[in-house]
């Protein structure tokens, strides 16, 4: 039979308290009770820790050689529960994130200071990937989604949601000119996704509804390849406010057809697997993304 942590603390106590009633009331236990610990540790050890008399409790040379174990064992156990103890207050340890490239480069990166001055003892590992991955595979703690969810293993935090706006930049307005009507979109170069498809909907008002698709004429895998296409006046391109606010802010890109343009957002969410207990270090990430992005609720 294996020694209990009961029978150790039994032990070490009654030592340091000089007798097996001081020792029971100092554990919160009965006399009883720490006296059949003590005696069921000598019976695995199958040795005598402690001569009892009526007087007092003396160690045995087996005794004193396991008793230096002892201490050591339940300074090891008070020293771990201490660390978790502290990271439930200075939350510590490696966290992996994972997002696509533009929200990583326009949402998170920009809060990555602040969040390091806040949790110096986390040690951050930010990975960027197009299309949805899987967590466990990955070794991924935290992961970024944007639009609706499908995966039902995954427990989902909303953070927000973001407007989609078509634009384009001065230069190609200025040699172009600025479509009047959706359907003028058929004379204008347009760049778009090269999969899913599902991501060349624009939010344009039309016979069918707040969505219009439209077949580019440069794709591109990953947003912020859209992005760059577009600031460098190749076409017209429909991105999400966080990635092209401080486009628009500066001038940039400009929005088009915006009379013709629905309300459409894009949820936004942090996903992790539904049997992960949340750790410090992810409720605390979590809830400074939650209070630090710049996205519409």
């Amino acid at each position: 039979m294996k020694t209990t942590l009961e029978e150790l603390q039994a032990f070490a106590r009654v030592v340091s308290a000089g007798s097996i009633t001081a020792a029971a009331e100092q554990l919160g236990q009965t006399v009883s009770g720490t006296s059949r610990a003590l005696s069921r540790l000598e019976q695995k050890l199958e040795t005598t820790l402690l001569r009892r008399t009526t007087r007092r409790i003396e160690l045995t040379e087996e005794g004193q050689a396991f008793l230096a174990h002892t201490r050591a064992i339940l300074a090891s156990i008070e020293n771990a529960e201490e660390q978790m103890a502290a990271r439930r207050t200075q939350p510590a340890g490696r966290l992996r994130v994972n997002a696509a490239t533009p929200f990583m480069l326009h949402a998170i990166v920009p809060l990555m200071p602040a969040f390091r001055r806040a949790y110096p003892q986390i040690t951050l590992e930010l990975d960027t990937d197009e299309l949805n991955i899987d967590l466990i595979e990955r070794r991924t703690d935290i992961a970024i989604r944007i639009g609706m969810l499908t995966d039902s293993t995954l427990h989902a935090r909303p953070l927000g949601s973001s407007r989609l706006r078509v634009l384009a930049s001065p230069a190609y307005l200025a040699a172009r000119g600025r479509p009047k009507t959706v359907a003028s979109l058929a004379e204008h170069e347009l760049i778009g996704f090269t999969q899913p498809e599902a991501l060349n909907q624009w939010p344009l008002r039309g016979p069918h509804g707040d969505a219009w698709q439209v077949t580019p004429t440069l794709t591109a895998s990953s947003g912020e390849t859209l992005r760059q296409l577009a600031l460098q006046g190749l076409g017209l391109v429909c991105l999400a406010d966080f990635m092209a606010d401080a486009d628009r802010a500066k001038g940039d890109l400009v929005q088009v057809l915006a009379r013709d343009t629905a309300d459409v957002r894009q949820p936004i969410y942090a996903v992790y697997y539904r049997n992960t207990r949340l750790s410090a270090r992810i409720a605390c990430f979590l809830d400074f993304l939650a209070e630090r992005l710049s996205l519409a609720p």
